[in-house]
């Protein structure tokens, strides 16, 4: 299994879309066996699910996340467990022992509007915008 987490300064960064790195956490018979950090290159919302499936990730751990983003992961089959925060490291083995606190609805609600024409996802911050329903 390889889990990704949107990672900055040792933190879960709290909105997928805008992350610039992600942590990436081998586990073998329950435990970590190998991390290591990669750059997104810019890759930003859609991007990022072929990003994390090319590299064969199989879970996210993440802070909040829109539906479109939601979809595009389901579809290459990684699972979600958002509305995670805090160090990076400690979600992982709180996942790995069965005890992560998490928030299946965990999205951001900056995603929920109608896209006019024009509009870009990247445009806008999340400026508080990001929060746990």
């Amino acid at each position: 299994m390889i889990i990704a987490v949107p990672y900055a300064g040792g933190q879960v960064f709290g909105h997928f879309g805008h992350t610039t790195q992600f942590r990436f956490y081998t586990v073998e018979d329950g435990a970590v066996t190998a991390i290591s950090l990669a750059d997104t290159n810019g890759s930003g919302h859609g991007a990022l699910s072929t990003f994390l499936a090319d590299r064969g990730v199989t879970t996210l751990i993440c802070g909040g996340i829109g539906g479109g983003a939601q979809d595009a992961l389901a579809e290459v089959g990684i699972r979600i467990y958002g509305g995670v925060s805090g160090d990076a490291d400690r979600a992982v083995a709180m996942f790995l022992a069965g005890k992560l606190d998490y928030d299946p609805n965990a999205r951001c609600d900056h995603h929920d509007h109608a896209h006019g024409k024009g509009h870009t996802c990247g445009d806008h911050g999340c400026g508080g915008g990001c929060h746990h329903d």
